[in-house]
């Protein structure tokens, strides 16, 4: 349990001291990349309450999401489709549903 705080102190921290400005034009493909890694990061507390985690799907899955978001966001803006919307939608509802799981996992527990 330590190691994740520390990690998020140092985050924070170096966000702090190096505050760093995205371009506008990348504003989207952010967002949904880091929507769609915090879609991992609840994925993998999902597993790791249930006892199922992976470390290799873990990690996969990061770095395919935000990639396959990002990549789809690309061709959106090259067709002149606004397909980050579909992207926002899909991982803001995994996000609350493994939200849902995780929090009746602990009222349970």
């Amino acid at each position: 349990m330590a190691l994740p705080l520390v990690g998020l102190i140092i985050g924070i921290s170096l966000g702090i001291f190096f505050p760093l400005t995205i371009p506008v034009e990348y504003a989207k493909f952010m967002s949904v990349a880091l929507l769609a890694s915090l879609d991992s990061v609840f994925g993998g507390l999902r597993a790791g309450a249930e006892e199922k985690f992976d470390n290799t799907v873990f990690i996969t899955g990061f770095f395919t999401n935000a990639l396959m978001a990002a990549g789809l966001v690309y061709i959106g803006e090259g067709l002149g489709i606004d397909l980050y919307y579909v992207a926002l939608l899909a991982f803001g509802l995994r996000i609350f549903q493994n939200l849902a799981i995780i929090r009746r996992y602990f009222l349970r527990k």
